[in-house]
């Protein structure tokens, strides 16, 4: 009997999923159509969805409980902070459930959620959506390869730290909003808690 190759490290993988909160409530969905692909060990996924799937070949499905530790993270109250309204694009437009995008001085994006709007200044939460929740994949693999040469380089390159880095807490950045895209199943950066910022503009 003949197997296919196996979801394992530097296999570049494609796959189908349905993710449910801990409510079964469906909140992202990919398809045959649009599914999602990744280089597998690179820390593209979730932690607790990257070692469920592994071992899994072509066609085959699974259900993937992921707790929260092994997801988004714990929910963290020190993520939410105030941020001066005036930093904001169209600081009177701004409004409770808005939500953007804050991009370090290194490029790394911070989810903000706004949850209070007061005269001078916002609340905002940078947990993200699904922190502190278990969560429920369902897979389906639709095709796994060995990845080539330039897409492991690049998959390395991502992984290494800007030669620049500093701590970024409550370091300077801009912001937009967000395109509405998807990233439910890719990881976060949770570790970037914080982020004062000076420089703010939104996409339309």
């Amino acid at each position: 009997m003949t197997f296919g190759m196996q979801v394992g490290p530097d296999t570049f993988v494609t796959l189908a999923y349905t993710l449910y909160d801990e409510d079964g409530a469906v909140v992202d969905r990919t398809d045959d159509e649009q599914p999602l692909s990744y280089l597998h060990g690179y820390g593209q996924l979730v932690p607790g969805l990257e070692r469920g799937i592994e071992g899994m070949t072509k066609g085959d499905l699974r259900s993937v409980v992921v707790p929260a530790a092994d997801g988004y993270g714990e929910y963290d109250p020190e993520a939410v902070f105030e941020i001066e309204r005036s930093d904001f694009p169209h600081p009177g437009e701004i409004a409770v459930g808005d939500e953007f995008v804050a991009e370090s001085d290194d490029g790394q994006g911070i989810s903000l959620t706004v949850l209070e709007v007061h005269e001078d200044s916002c609340v905002v939460d940078t947990n993200h959506p699904l922190a502190g929740e278990v969560l429920r994949f369902d897979v389906t693999v639709l095709e796994v390869r060995a990845a080539t040469d330039s897409e492991i380089q690049r998959a390395e390159e991502a992984l290494a730290p800007p030669r620049s880095a500093r701590p970024r807490r409550k370091q300077p950045c801009t912001a937009r909003r967000p395109r509405g895209t998807s990233t439910s199943v890719s990881a976060s950066a949770t570790s970037e808690r914080a982020c004062s910022t000076k420089r703010m503009s939104k996409n339309t």
